[in-house]
């Protein structure tokens, strides 16, 4: 569809570019700075302002990417076949395999290009969630990350103009031709030779949630950004793209109940699960909390938050395990006695005495270890719980509910190792490409292990860039 009247538009959207990126995060950056270092005039459409400028990669800690060796900011080795394995066991299988592949391979120089962006990393620190050898911590987080960023775009000459909203794209047949973007409230036709697209998900969009979700979606909080609403996905759906994954799909974690409803980041989520006894508000367990080490098994939670009464938990420590995690941005619910905590957590107080006098009843002994699975498990309780079991037993006691957050979704666009977006014919558009979130379900098609979103952004939004500047200068 295209629009009947425009007003007259901001310098930048005069003259048609090389290259249009849609979205300003980490895959849309890695793909304009690379266009334009082969040459491409380029610009970027970014829905918010300069403050809240990034989209979901403002909030970020840290990239997982392979590699052979420890350097300044990773302590050891992390081959492409562990992380492969990884990946396989969080996302089950529901991948497509050959791209899983592909992108971990290519994930091998992703620090290295950073810094040559200006992007620095700190060195690798004990207590990361046991990270420290798998990933690599941006020094200053997301923000510094993104800041950076912009300070080579603008070294570069990339044209960005902010507060500007992709209303829909404008196709003849497999081609893209413009996009439709609000800018301050007018409406603008931009052109460009070719498009990549990287402008999220759909994780901000409530009523879209509730197509795979139902109504549960209502009570979800939204880690990320409030700007990711979905609307170039939508409008390319519409538009005969081919789609991958589903709609229920997602990076979801357990973020603490006390979060905002939008961009509450990274600083919310609940790290004591692996040491915690989790109940619902009826004081019952319904999951091993010590299945595996956390930035492996961490994005399973959300889901299954979800599935309990009123989409909420709480997660229950004691003295013992405090300064064992990463706290929260929120302090923990205190109290001397369980009934206490109990009643403090609006749980249902004889049940979650129980619950814990039953669990601690089938603790076995064992070498208790923090910082990796130490086999530390119950017997004759269900569930059981793996590893990180000890008894909650010393006050006073900790408690912090615990709500379904989503970082970002899984039903995205289908692309090729060149990062081409598929049309439902099964063939690639004619010169439009996709990066980050929005085509991120190819290789996540469930659960999540910490910082492969940020490899998949910067391998594909690589790939992007060049593979439309090549196509645009052509």
């Amino acid at each position: 569809m295209r629009p009947t009247e425009f007003q007259l538009p901001p310098t930048a959207f005069l003259e048609p570019h090389d290259v249009l990126i849609l979205g300003a995060g980490n895959a849309a950056m890695s793909a304009a700075i690379t266009a334009r270092k082969m040459g491409a005039s380029v610009l970027m459409i970014e829905s918010a302002d300069k403050d809240l400028r990034g989209g979901n990669s403002r909030h970020v800690r840290n990239i997982r990417y392979s590699h052979n060796a420890a350097t300044d900011y990773v302590t050891g080795a992390y081959e492409a076949s562990e992380y492969m394995a990884d990946l396989m066991r969080v996302t089950d299988g529901n991948t497509n395999e050959e791209l899983m592949r592909f992108m971990i391979e290519a994930s091998e120089d992703c620090a290295d290009w950073m810094i040559e962006q200006g992007i620095k990393f700190q060195p690798p620190l004990s207590g990361t969630l046991g990270l420290a050898r798998t990933n690599a911590f941006f020094l200053g987080g997301g923000k510094a990350m993104m800041n950076s960023y912009f300070k080579t775009c603008e070294k570069l000459g990339i044209d960005i103009v902010f507060e500007s909203e992709v209303e829909d794209v404008e196709m003849e047949g497999s081609k893209f031709v413009a996009a439709q973007v609000r800018h301050k409230g007018e409406l603008h036709r931009v052109e460009a030779r070719t498009v990549v697209l990287a402008s999220g998900g759909f994780e901000a969009n409530i009523e879209w949630l509730k197509e795979g979700w139902g109504d549960i979606a209502e009570n979800f909080l939204v880690r990320g950004s409030p700007m990711n609403t979905g609307k170039v996905l939508r409008s390319m759906l519409n538009n005969g793209a081919k789609s991958v994954g589903v709609p229920e799909q997602c990076h979801a974690v357990a973020i603490d109940g006390r979060a905002p409803q939008f961009d509450g980041g990274i600083s919310t989520r609940v790290d004591c699960v692996i040491f915690s006894v989790v109940v619902n508000k009826n004081g019952d367990r319904f999951y091993d909390e010590g299945e595996d080490i956390w930035p492996k098994r961490y994005a399973i939670w959300g889901r299954l938050v979800a599935k309990q009464p009123d989409q909420v938990a709480y997660a229950v420590i004691d003295s013992k395990s405090m300064g064992l995690f990463m706290p929260t941005v929120y302090s923990p619910i205190q109290s001397d006695t369980l009934a206490g905590l109990a009643e403090q957590l609006g749980v249902d107080a004889p049940t979650m005495e129980k619950t814990i006098a039953d669990y601690n009843a089938g603790v076995q002994p064992g070498d208790f270890n923090a910082t990796e699975p130490d086999g530390c498990h119950t017997e004759g309780v269900e569930p059981k719980k793996s590893n990180w079991a000890r008894k909650i037993d010393t006050p006073p006691y900790y408690g912090y509910p615990v709500k379904m957050g989503i970082t970002f979704t899984y039903l995205g666009l289908e692309v090729n190792k060149r990062a081409q977006v598929f049309m439902n014919d099964d063939k690639p558009a004619q010169n439009i490409w996709a990066a980050g979130e929005i085509m991120a379900g190819n290789i996540l098609g469930q659960g999540y292990a910490g910082g492969t979103g940020m490899a998949i952004g910067n391998v594909f939004g690589r790939i992007a860039g060049e593979e439309a500047a090549r196509h645009a200068r052509n």
